[in-house]
């Protein structure tokens, strides 16, 4: 099993859909990590050699941000505009969509799954009296 960035990868995928089990690594990005080292992207995780993996730990460790330190990056940011009070901020604040989605009928998992109308979402009662 191949451990990158504190994560397991999973043995039985392509190596190329492996990589995006690791935060901050996408099919695009695991596609040109695959091609700067050589690597073919239909390989499976379990058929690569010890100093394939090795070199694609490095790989990935050295240049890309991943996993906790991106976490933390991102959690700044979003803590930066909570702090400035700008309008992304209060967005997140308040955990409403914060990229101009509508909200008048969608977002309801955001929302807590409100349902605000009458008929919409209520069982049916069994009997009536």
């Amino acid at each position: 099993m191949v451990r990158i960035a504190g994560i397991n990868i999973p043995d039985n995928k392509r190596i190329e859909i492996a990589l995006t089990y690791v935060y901050g690594i996408g099919l695009s990005t695991s596609q040109k990590i695959l091609k700067e080292l050589g690597i073919s992207s239909d390989t499976r995780t379990k058929n690569l050699t010890a100093e394939e993996a090795n070199h694609l730990r490095e790989a990935i460790e050295k240049k890309y941000r991943v996993e906790g330190e991106l976490r933390h990056i991102v959690k700044s940011n979003i803590k930066r505009l909570k702090e400035i009070g700008c309008y992304r901020g209060t967005r997140h604040q308040k955990g409403l969509p914060t990229r101009g989605q509508r909200t008048k009928t969608n977002t309801r998992t955001v929302r807590g799954n409100v349902r605000k109308t009458s008929g919409s979402g209520r069982k049916k009662n069994a009997d009536k009296t």
